[in-house]
């Protein structure tokens, strides 16, 4: 059984786009770097527009402008005190539930970076997922140390998909 992305389309161009498929396919190469079954979890990906993560940003981060990647993770998996690594969900066990967070997407900002940064805009939006779920999982980037571990990841998950270090 594959990993489950709940899509949510709130702007039609990710749908031409292909925003199911991919976040599929990253969500997948995410849980198998970490060791993580792709059974029985699930991750919803909401495809939207600068306006709505603006507003979701502002809800949420207090942060009046729009974002590329929001993420919520459904339950508390930070890093230690020490900066170790987060320790991976266990499934089955009832305290753990299954759904792993949400991520929200927004396609102005993500086609906007992609041609700042002459890439291609899936490559972009591939590791923007991959960072929102990473997130979901617990991993952060405010401190230097916590900073390098997910950047490594990222780039690790982006190269088992044969893609470029975006840093």
């Amino acid at each position: 059984m594959e990993a489950l992305v709940e899509c949510v389309i709130e702007d039609d161009r990710w749908e031409t786009f292909g925003l199911e498929p991919l976040a599929l396919r990253s969500v997948r190469a995410t849980l198998a770097e970490l060791g993580l079954p792709d059974q029985g979890l699930t991750v919803a990906v909401m495809g939207c527009d600068d306006a709505r993560i603006a507003t979701l940003n502002e809800e949420f981060r207090g942060k009046a402008k729009p974002t590329n990647v929001l993420s919520w993770p459904a339950w508390d998996l930070a890093a230690d005190e020490d900066g170790g690594a987060p320790e991976a969900p266990e499934i089955g066990r009832p305290d753990h539930p299954e759904a792993l967070g949400d991520i929200a997407i927004s396609y102005d900002t993500c086609a906007r970076e992609a041609a700042e940064a002459h890439k291609p805009l899936a490559d972009h939006v591939t590791h923007l997922v991959i960072h929102g779920l990473l997130h979901c999982l617990g991993y952060d980037h405010v401190r230097d140390g916590d900073a390098a571990r997910m950047e490594a990841l990222e780039v690790r998950i982006l190269a088992s998909l044969g893609l470029p270090d975006p840093y």
